[in-house]
């Protein structure tokens, strides 16, 4: 799976672990930056990963900061981007059976690295049930496109 990530300060180091965790799974990883712990804004790197979920040149993203709340409300504003923050495995899981979630927010401040990588695994390795979900999905789309 094509696989696009990005973090701001707070979230860099735990991007770091995702990305090697990704990569010796066999996803092809893009890493859209932070590059180091000095401050940056989230939105920048949120855009990144976003435009990559939302051209499809990337199929599913994950964006991390202090809470990833400010990155999913920033991904959020990209055509066909469904992206909201997960605290815990539950979440993770349903968020992609039921909502076909394409760009995971995690906490850097509130998720211990152990935590997240299982929560990445699952989600990663979460299907999309459709059925009933996919007319959900569909009208999300479409109030989307109607504006």
């Amino acid at each position: 799976m094509r696989i696009a990530i990005g973090s701001d300060h707070r979230g860099y180091h735990l991007k770091e672990k995702l990305v090697a965790l990704l990569k010796t799974k066999g996803h092809e990883v893009f890493d859209e930056g932070t590059s180091a712990t000095e401050a940056v804004d989230y939105p920048d790197f949120a855009a990144l990963v976003a435009r990559k979920v939302s051209d499809q040149s990337a199929e599913r993203g994950i964006l991390i900061c202090g809470t990833g709340i400010g990155m999913a409300v920033t991904a959020n504003k990209f055509p066909g981007v469904r992206a909201a923050p997960c605290a815990d495995e539950v979440t993770a899981e349903i968020s992609r059976r039921h909502n076909d979630l394409n760009v995971l927010c995690l906490s850097a401040d509130m998720l211990s690295p152990r935590s997240a990588e299982r929560m990445v695994a699952i989600w990663i390795d979460t299907e999309f049930e459709g059925g009933r979900h996919s007319r959900r999905v569909d009208k999300i789309g479409e109030i989307e496109s109607s504006i």
